[in-house]
């Protein structure tokens, strides 16, 4: 037998082969397609299910993307089981754990990131829509996936932080108990009477809407500075606002112009900062 008939022998074999286990190979690409089509569903109804017990956006984001992938290696691994290609699934995966350990030194902040995703998915400083600064970074959390975290700053710029440096830094957190304090600084001639005038601006902050004073938030007044010529005083005005953007600028901007409006009144001329 030449090289050409043994070579014609083996082609002819192969497509035997081919053609007994065709039915076989639809069958796995069939189930890898509808299991691919089928892991949407199985990642929007874990969604739901997590969320309806955990309340809580992100960790149902990210959880139901990490069973999504789970699934879908399921669904290869069956796949390669129906083309007969069970020890190559072992191999794979085999070599993936070792191509993993090989990998992680090479691509360490990946892996870093993802188990700090992990971390953060169960225990952290922050839930969706909270107003937070990461490092320099201020803004509202908008999406947690398993590598990083998105925040949409207030001039409208989408910031995705790792996950490790969430980890790793400072996070505050604006909003999380909904209050949040500011202040700011009246300055007044010092021919006034000061004790009159610090109450009446206590008075007019108090009496502005989204102002809160209470036994653990205490909203005041007190004398920052006297010089031969002018009074300062600073207000401590705490709020209760999920919002820290808008709706705390709008309550110190109306506290403001109140305080303006009942010194102009009283024929005070105010500088306010």
């Amino acid at each position: 037998m030449d090289y050409m008939q043994e070579i014609s022998l083996k082609m002819t074999n192969y497509w035997n082969q081919l053609i007994l286990n065709l039915p076989n190979y639809l069958a796995a690409i069939i189930v890898f397609v509808l299991g691919f089509i089928l892991s949407r569903q199985v990642y929007k109804l874990s969604y739901q299910l997590i969320n309806r017990y955990s309340k809580d956006l992100l960790v149902a984001n990210f959880l139901a993307k990490s069973i999504r992938i789970i699934f879908l290696l399921l669904v290869l691994i069956l796949s390669l089981n129906l083309a007969g290609w069970g020890d190559v699934a072992k191999n794979l995966f085999a070599a993936a754990g070792l191509s993993a350990v090989v990998l992680g030194f090479a691509f360490k902040d990946i892996g870093e990131n993802f188990i700090s995703g992990v971390m953060l998915s169960f225990d952290r400083p922050f839930d969706l829509d909270d107003t937070i600064m990461v490092g320099d970074i201020f803004g509202k959390v908008k999406l947690m996936e398993l590598r990083y975290t998105k925040l949409k700053t207030f001039d409208g710029r989408d910031v995705y932080i790792p996950n490790s440096d969430i980890i790793k830094k400072a996070v505050y957190n604006y909003t999380e108990d909904h209050y949040y304090r500011i202040d700011f600084v009246i300055s007044v001639d010092n021919k006034y009477d000061l004790e009159t005038l610090e109450s009446k601006v206590l008075k007019t902050v108090l009496a502005t809407r989204g102002v809160v004073n209470n036994d653990t938030h205490e909203t005041f007044v007190a004398l920052e500075s006297i010089t031969d010529t002018v009074v300062n005083m600073k207000a401590y005005i705490w709020m209760d606002t999920t919002e820290y953007r808008t709706h705390a600028h709008e309550i110190k901007s109306e506290v403001i112009a109140n305080v303006k409006s009942m010194m102009e009144k009283d024929g005070k001329n105010p500088i306010i900062a």
